[in-house]
């Protein structure tokens, strides 16, 4: 006799498949590729997954990163989501289709699904964003059009109160747009500028992703190493024998935040090293099993961070100062103390709970500085320069660069600048909003700094992406 939970199981199962032919999927090869994408997903069978990227992806596609990669790469996204469900179009063009979908634990995501101009059933690539983000559809656009339909964009959000901030885009080495909106200060009606410092949150995790690069390129540590014999004497003796460096970068290591009752009560001009920090969690039990399961994860990153200290023998400031933001020319970045006088340096502001049209400073909610977690400030065209510093192989080797931008160490070098990879990073918190993408292929950056609330920065950056892939 079937069991009641058997008969609940079944019925999921049938309302999930029922929701997956309600929605209707071109009847093109690439109509077809998404739903092959969709049930290979979720299946969870590794061969299965492992044939439709070798039935997807091109010859070129696949030496850059390989299908055990890919196949990782999805059974970690699988790992977050549990499954995904058609839920409906959202847009279809030449090369590309939209979807909206629906998880397992109920969230809903859209998914981008961009198509080589050569081979229709060949994916360009897959692009994944929380919430629905809509479309912006239409004909192509030349650079003229393009400008105009960004300014007007950017200036009802300013009118809307909706962004503060900076924004540039670039393609190649052509500078399409670059422009600040809205005040740095707003008690004096300072105006945010071109050059002005915004915190970017968690961006600064792709500089701690290089460090650790840098000394993986000299030897000092490897990717499989335990956090216990690189740092003898931590003190959470289950992170120390269980945790690699490896999970601490994909966030499979089973720590969580330093975020918490410690931190709030915490006087935050104390908070000023890496050391303050681990004070906040290095207690803590880990959450899970590492390399079970995955989830967003601060601590790891002061670990690491803590690492390359150790390593290095700098602190972790000067380390990164002196071996990627002087590399990369890149003169206005620091985790400058929140006590210090900073110039043109833009202060962070969020609404007060409850009432929208009152905004407040979040200086009294910001620790004294920020860490290898994030936290730091930088600018429009420091984050350009460090893209183009990491594409062009000035800041690691070119094999080495690549695993930074694709997470694929290749057996030799390739060529510079690279073409292959590319980075959709956000970062926020109260009054903190930032985006950088870049896609190596078309040499596309974008930077989106806001000193608003999330997501302030990152719808802006959804809109502007959208658009420049209409940019002919």
């Amino acid at each position: 006799m079937q069991s009641r939970s058997g008969y609940i199981i079944l019925f999921l199962l049938f309302i999930s498949y029922a929701l997956l032919s309600q929605v209707k999927l071109p009847d093109t090869p690439q109509g077809k590729t998404v739903q092959e994408y969709v049930e290979a997903f979720n299946s969870g069978d590794e061969t299965l997954m492992k044939n439709f990227f070798l039935n997807h992806i091109s010859k070129e596609g696949l030496a850059e990163r390989p299908t055990e990669m890919r196949v990782e790469r999805m059974q970690m996204f699988r790992t977050d989501a549990k499954s995904l469900t058609l839920v409906k179009m959202l847009d279809v063009s030449q090369n590309a289709i939209t979807v909206l979908v629906k998880n397992g634990q109920g969230e809903t995501l859209t998914m981008s699904f961009d198509f080589d101009d050569n081979a229709q059933h060949t994916l360009a690539g897959i692009s994944v964003e929380m919430g629905e983000v809509k479309p912006v559809s239409g004909p192509p656009l030349n650079r003229k059009q393009f400008v105009a339909t960004v300014k007007k964009y950017l200036d009802e959000q300013v009118s809307n109160d909706a962004f503060s901030g900076a924004v540039l885009i670039q393609r190649e080495k052509d500078e399409l747009f670059k422009q600040a909106y809205g005040d740095a200060e707003k008690r004096f009606h300072i105006p945010n500028r071109t050059d002005t410092k915004f915190n970017i949150g968690s961006i600064n995790r792709y500089f701690t992703r290089v460090a650790i690069g840098q000394l993986l390129e000299q030897g000092k540590l490897s990717l499989d190493d335990h956090v216990g014999k690189l740092l003898p004497d931590y003190p959470n003796v289950a992170v120390a024998q269980k945790v690699t460096v490896q999970q601490l970068l994909t966030m499979q290591s089973g720590m969580g935040d330093f975020f918490g009752e410690k931190f709030n009560n915490a006087a935050n001009d104390n908070i000023q090293t890496l050391q303050d920090y681990l004070a906040f969690f290095i207690n803590d039990s880990l959450l899970f099993e590492p390399g079970t399961n995955r989830r967003y994860s601060n601590a790891g990153f002061i670990v690491l961070g803590l690492i390359i200290e150790k390593l290095s023998g700098e602190d972790y400031y000067s380390y990164v100062k002196k071996h990627i933001f002087e590399p990369a020319g890149m003169k206005n970045s620091d985790w400058y103390l929140l006590s210090s006088v900073t110039l043109n340096l833009a202060t962070g502001y969020l609404h007060p709970e409850g009432n929208d049209t009152t905004w407040m400073s979040n200086v009294h909610i910001l620790p004294e500085r920020g860490s290898s977690a994030g936290g730091g400030y930088s600018t429009l065209d420091d984050l350009k320069n460090f893209v183009e510093a990491l594409l062009n192989g000035k800041l690691l080797s070119p094999k080495y660069s690549q695993w930074v931008v694709s997470g694929n160490l290749p057996s030799n070098d390739p060529m510079l600048p690279l073409k292959e990879g590319g980075i959709g990073m956000a970062g926020g918190t109260a009054g903190v909003n930032a985006v950088l993408e870049f896609d190596a292929r078309p040499g596309d950056i974008i930077v989106v700094l806001s000193n608003y609330d999330p997501p302030s920065a990152e719808v802006t950056a959804r809109t502007l992406s959208n658009l420049l892939k209409r940019l002919r």
